[in-house]
């Protein structure tokens, strides 16, 4: 799965959820449960591709994990990994670095021990879903309301397919509630699950990757709904049992002999505080708990299209299918597969999927044509969330090390300097998430941490969220037009342009998980900022004032000046600022909290949240009407000039927080989101 970062967003964008991917504040791209792709997706060199080097062999390549992996350990404070390589059909190398229990000091080991690889969970979804379409029993094309006991309602008369699925672009938004939970009890069946609220759909389908674990795990309901089969059964049999994975599962509870070796998950090694078991309500999205050899094998079974010794999962050509078969997203960029990410690199044809939780980080790479592949998974977040530099830093290091190019690739012409400050100009702004809470109070979230773009004075462009592993921001030049081409890593970005205005962009590795979409007006931060935080300084302001004049009529003797109307406007505009203050900036503050702490996020505060936002919905529009009713009364008085002029910024400040309460939808009274 795919979470958001920190950790909600490494989680989104990894559940992806990944929601991923660098931060910025708050890097509001995707929850756990997905990972974006590790690899650079350089374009191919202008020689054909060499195949492996010579020198991927089990002695070099232990040799240079035994130096790469320890280090980086250390550096990142990640208690413990494994990693396994697979090539032309075999294991080459399986190993475990570190600890699964830090207080037992007990090794990882490569066939036993078992991590939680998050979201490529799905690719084992996505595999059971292209074994029930080989037999007949699923049309990817068709509705999937063919399949399941509820409805999924069409977006402008258009339905859902199990190939928007697989490709994230049903158009449905960011769910978050009950993602992660740390207590069993927490857990429902997956029909309740999805039954309990059904996201908007914000795009037509098939037009805009916007990861999506719900739709994931309407996909192993539709399995598991045709098969017959629990779900976690169903893959058991299906694909563990041929695949001879025996160290697997999906249920939760996992079976307590593979639960005795699963390794804890940590914040840190360092901290060395074990934290509690991740349940998934999504299951299919992100449940799976495996040993690294399990997934070795898994690799291989898709690295020989669906063969695994002497056993087949899918058939040959349904294995060309879902590897081949991509969705387009922003220009040439790199594609969404049938399920798959495409994260060619170094020229090497590559597809993959990443992996968040809270506590696990993982990544698996295909290399098809190289017969190929690498897993990596860790068991903390590491150091400020540093075990991603691992899972990318390792993957990009193998590629470079065993993969390199025959020949540097031929560099595009570019454009010239007056064209590319003018492009830099077209797509500087402000943008949106395609994977984001769109019609629920978490949207408020995502208008905060909304993603911008930079024009440099060199005609480069900066994207200040798209960061390297440093921190620093990479910079971008025009290759071509309207494409950019990282100056270091060789990732491009592509924008598309409609009437003569860019409209969306996208940037590798993420390309093929989301898009970002130009923010309205009112979203950019130079109107968004003011606007809320403005609005909620006035009424601190106003609500001080209250204290303070009385202090300072108490010291000097004076008398309250105002009677009548005067004085209860005066009166009821404070307790409307006080009021409005407390609920408004409590939502806010709850909100914010729930993105460092998933137990916040579960059904069991869902009584608080609908008591929150029931506050909320009530205080804003009776404190706009207060405000407005107050100034009016002012602007008729005889009072001074800046009375009245306060009594016109407080209105507006009411005026303003009450269209951000529509506009974020944190007006409502209910807990979905």
């Amino acid at each position: 799965m795919r979470l958001i970062q920190r950790p909600l967003f490494t989680a989104l964008l990894a559940l992806g959820v990944a929601f991923t991917a660098a931060a910025q504040q708050p890097p509001v791209t995707a929850p756990p449960i997905e990972q974006a792709p590790a690899t650079s997706a350089a374009p191919p060199p202008s020689d054909a591709m060499p195949g492996p080097t010579d020198r991927m062999t089990a002695t070099d390549v232990e040799a240079w994990l035994d130096g790469f992996m320890p280090y980086a350990l250390e550096q990142t404070d990640v208690a413990g990994s494994v990693v396994v390589v697979v090539k032309d059909g075999k294991v080459l190398l399986k190993k475990g670095y570190g600890f699964s229990d830090l207080a037992k000091r007990t090794p990882v080991d490569p066939d036993k021990t078992l991590f939680r690889p998050g979201s490529i969970s799905k690719l084992f979804t996505w595999t059971a879903v292209m074994q029930l379409v080989e037999q007949g029993k699923l049309d990817l094309d068709a509705d999937v309301n063919q399949y399941i006991d509820f409805k999924i309602p069409p977006y402008e008369g258009k339905p859902v397919t199990l190939r928007n699925i697989m490709t994230h672009t049903t158009g449905m938004e960011e769910v978050i509630r009950g993602l992660i939970a740390n207590n069993e009890s927490e857990i429902l069946p997956l029909d309740a699950t999805l039954k309990h609220w059904i996201p908007e759909r914000i795009y037509a389908p098939g037009t805009t990757p916007a990861y999506s674990n719900y739709a994931t795990a309407l996909a192993g309901y539709i399995v598991q709904r045709v098969s017959g089969q629990p779900f976690d059964q169903y893959i058991a049999q299906h694909i563990f049992s041929p695949l001879g994975m025996k160290h697997s599962s999906f249920s939760q509870p996992v079976q307590k002999d593979l639960l005795a070796m699963t390794s804890k998950g940590y914040e840190s090694a360092s901290d060395g505080k074990e934290k509690p078991y991740e349940y998934i309500n999504l299951a299919p999205a992100g449940s799976l708990t495996a040993s690294g050899a399990d997934m070795g094998n898994f690799m291989i079974a898709h690295l020989q299209n669906g063969a695994f010794d002497g056993q087949r999962i899918l058939r040959e050509e349904t294995a060309h299918e879902m590897h081949e078969t991509g969705q387009t997203s922003v220009g040439p960029l790199n594609k969404m597969m049938l399920g798959f990410y495409e994260t060619t690199a170094n020229g090497h044809r590559a597809i993959a999927h990443g992996g968040d939780t809270q506590w696990f980080h993982s990544d698996l790479q295909l290399f098809p044509d190289d017969n190929v592949g690498i897993y990596v998974s860790t068991n903390s977040s590491g150091k400020e969330g540093s075990a991603r530099l691992i899972r990318d830093g390792l993957v990009t290091a193998f590629v470079n090390r065993y993969l390199p190019p025959k020949a540097p690739a031929a560099e595009a012409a570019g454009v010239d300097e007056a064209t590319a400050k003018q492009h830099a100009q077209m797509i500087a702004g402000t943008y949106n998430s395609s994977r984001r809470a769109d019609s629920n109070f978490m949207n408020l979230v995502y208008v905060l941490g909304q993603t911008k773009v930079i024009a440099n004075e060199d005609g480069t462009i900066s994207v200040p969220m798209l960061a390297a592993y440093s921190g620093a921001p990479k910079k971008w030049r025009e290759v071509s037009p309207f494409v950019w081409k990282d100056t270091n890593s060789g990732d491009r970005l592509a924008a598309d342009v409609v009437d003569g205005k860019v409209t969306r962009f996208s940037a590798e590795p993420i390309a093929s998980i989301m898009v970002f979409q130009r923010a309205a007006f009112w979203q950019t931060p130079a109107v968004f900022l003011p606007m809320l935080f403005g609005s909620l300084i006035v009424l601190l302001l106003t609500v001080l004032a209250w204290p303070v004049s009385a202090m300072v009529r108490r010291h000097y003797g004076t008398k309250y000046a105002l009677a009548g109307q005067d004085a209860r406007a005066h009166r009821w505009i404070r307790i409307a600022s006080l009021a409005v203050l407390v609920a408004f900036g409590g939502m806010l503050a709850f909100v914010v909290s729930m993105l460092s702490n998933f137990d916040l996020m579960t059904p069991a505060q869902d009584g608080m949240i609908i008591a929150i936002r029931s506050l909320v919905s009530i205080l804003l529009p009776l404190g706009a009407i207060v405000a407005v009713w107050n100034a009016w009364k002012v602007l008729t008085s005889n009072r001074r000039k800046w009375a009245k002029v306060w009594a016109i910024v407080i209105a507006a400040a009411f005026l303003s927080l009450l269209f951000i309460g529509f506009a974020t939808h944190v007006i409502g009274f209910s807990a979905d989101y």
